[in-house]
C-alpha cells in the first residue's frame, strides 16, 4: 500500500505586508495571514479538494492554522495541532519564547481543531538550525509511522524543508515559497518527491522567497 504525504507552507503573513504590525502586536511572533494570504489558502484548499487526504496536521501558529482552516473547510476534515511542525525557534528572529493564541481563543475561532490529538514532538526554545531540522524530521517520521493514510502537513518554510528531508534521501533543494505544495509518494520502502514547491494553484505568488 502506498502513502502520499503533502507538505504545504502557510499563506502570506500580515507582517510581510505591514511590517509596522509587529510594533504594536500582543503576540508579535504570531502574525495572522494577510488578505492575500487568506486568498492563497483558499486556492490551496481548492487545489487539494480532489485529493484523498485523510488527516491534516498544522503548526500551532496562527498563520498556519488559518491556512489549515481554509483547507479543512474544503476537505471537511478536522485539524490536528502538531507542535513538531512549528516555526524555527530561532533566537535571532525571536528574542523570547513566542506566544501563540491561547486555547480559549482557538476554540472560538477554529472549531475544526481536534482537541483529542496531542503533539508528538514538543520543540524547545531556543533552537539551532540543525536542531530544528532534526525535530521536524522526527515529527514527520512519527506521523507516517502512526497514520498510514494520505496526510497533509501545514507548516513554515523551515518545516517544509525539514519534513521533506525527513522522508526523501539526499536533502534535495526545496522551493519553499508561500502556500507552496510538496508532494511525496511512498514507493515500496522509498519516498519520492513528485512536486517540489508547486505554486501553480495560486493566482498571486511572491517574487522573493522569505524563509522566516
Amino acid at each position: 500500500m502506498t502513502q502520499t504525504v503533502w507538505i504545504a507552507r502557510h499563506g502570506n503573513r500580515l507582517d510581510f505586508v505591514n511590517p509596522d504590525w509587529f510594533n504594536t502586536a500582543i503576540r508579535r511572533y504570531d502574525p495572522p495571514l494577510s488578505e492575500d494570504g487568506l486568498i492563497q489558502a483558499q486556492e490551496l484548499g481548492e487545489r487539494l479538494k480532489s485529493e484523498n487526504i485523510a488527516h491534516i496536521f498544522a503548526s500551532p501558529f496562527l498563520r498556519t492554522l488559518q491556512t489549515a482552516n481554509q483547507i479543512a473547510d474544503c476537505l471537511d476534515l478536522p485539524i490536528k495541532l502538531e507542535a513538531g511542525l512549528c516555526e524555527w525557534l530561532n533566537p535571532h528572529w525571536m528574542t523570547e519564547v513566542p506566544q501563540t493564541h491561547p486555547q480559549n481563543l482557538l476554540k472560538l475561532e477554529f472549531p475544526r481543531i481536534d482537541w483529542g490529538y496531542t503533539s508528538r514532538i514538543i520543540p524547545q526554545y531556543p533552537e539551532t538550525e540543525e536542531k530544528m531540522i532534526e525535530r521536524v524530521k522526527e515529527t514527520v517520521r512519527q506521523l507516517v509511522g502512526e497514520f498510514k493514510e494520505d496526510i497533509l502537513l501545514i507548516g513554515h518554510g523551515a518545516s517544509v524543508l525539514g519534513a521533506t528531508w525527513g522522508l526523501v534521501e539526499g536533502n534535495p533543494q526545496i522551493n519553499a515559497s508561500l502556500c507552496c505544495l510538496v508532494k511525496i509518494v511512498q514507493n515500496e520502502d522509498k519516498w519520492e518527491m513528485v512536486l517540489n514547491g508547486d505554486v501553480s494553484h495560486l493566482s498571486q505568488t511572491e517574487r522573493v522567497v522569505r524563509f522566516n
